[in-house]
């Protein structure tokens, strides 16, 4: 499991050239990956996006690349045979016209325009993308390194948080029962106060109290609570890319503890699950850092 939160550094160096890769990142709910790098290397860039997608499926994502040439200004000689074929022919042609002496030498030749010159080396393409190809991943297998490392302390928060809920959870199903006699046992006292020495129907208590149970009953949002905590321990122990999932079953756990919290006709019940939704609110803010 990664965090969205990361940090890498790589650098790449040879006698042709130096490479230097930063990348940094936050939280974001789609993937959005910033470039920032030399004019010259403009044309790797939709290259080097889709090595990124390689390892990084969330969040906002900051590249900076600095690059150093270390070749430039390196200069060859050419040697131009064409051109000092001419020369020597319309020489030996001048020679021959004038009935002059041909004393060319190769040192006299060779000073001529065009027979020698200085050219500056070119650059090959494909060897500068492998350098930066180098670059790029080392710098992303550092990021993602930060990355897992702060997913796996995001799980074990998040893990830890799950069996407190789970705690309240059993907390309110021991609670529910409770409340129940106690309101029997409120009730029989106001129709004893109301009515003296006359006994109650037991058939319209029976009633009464069913149709009390039924309206504070939580069982359904406990059970479906209890489901929604496996799967995202189950999840969480899965890991990789499992943010978006997550999210989701954190509103669905926030939904059931909204409805045990409208149900709930008891100050105990209240109180947890008050504490039941800051607990959730609490993972749901986690999970928001999660890829």
């Amino acid at each position: 499991m990664k965090s969205m939160t990361g940090f890498g550094r790589f650098e790449f160096s040879n006698a042709e050239r130096k490479i230097t890769i930063e990348m940094k990142s936050v939280n974001h709910r789609y993937s959005e990956i910033s470039i920032r790098m030399p004019k010259k290397l403009n044309y790797f860039e939709a290259g080097i996006r889709n090595l990124l997608k390689q390892y990084i499926s969330r969040g906002k994502v900051d590249v900076f690349l600095t690059y150093e040439d270390m070749s430039e200004g390196k200069t060859c000689v050419k040697y131009n045979e064409d051109i000092a074929r001419e020369y020597l022919q319309y020489m030996r042609q001048m020679s021959e016209s004038f009935g002059l002496e041909n004393d060319v030498r190769v040192s006299t030749l060779a000073r001529f325009p065009e027979v020698l010159i200085l050219e500056e080396q070119t650059e090959d393409e494909q060897d500068i993308w492998n350098d930066v190809e180098t670059a790029v991943r080392g710098c992303a297998e550092r990021f993602v390194e930060t990355r897992v490392a702060e997913g796996e302390k995001l799980k074990n928060d998040l893990l830890m948080k799950l069996d407190g809920i789970l705690d309240m959870v059993a907390q309110i199903e021991e609670r529910s029962p409770q409340i129940v006699a106690e309101y029997r046992k409120k009730l029989e006292g106001k129709v004893a106060e109301l009515l003296g020495d006359t006994k109650i129907d037991e058939a319209v208590l029976a009633t009464e109290l069913t149709i009390f149970a039924d309206k504070i009953c939580v069982d359904e949002e406990t059970v479906r609570l209890r489901a929604h905590v496996q799967n995202m321990q189950e999840t969480l122990n899965a890991g990789e890319n499992i943010g978006r999932k997550l999210d989701f079953i954190a509103q669905e756990m926030n939904r059931e503890a909204n409805t045990t919290l409208s149900k709930a006709n008891d100050m105990d019940v209240s109180n947890i699950a008050i504490n039941l939704k800051t607990e959730i609110e609490k993972i749901r803010e986690q999970i928001q850092n999660i890829e």
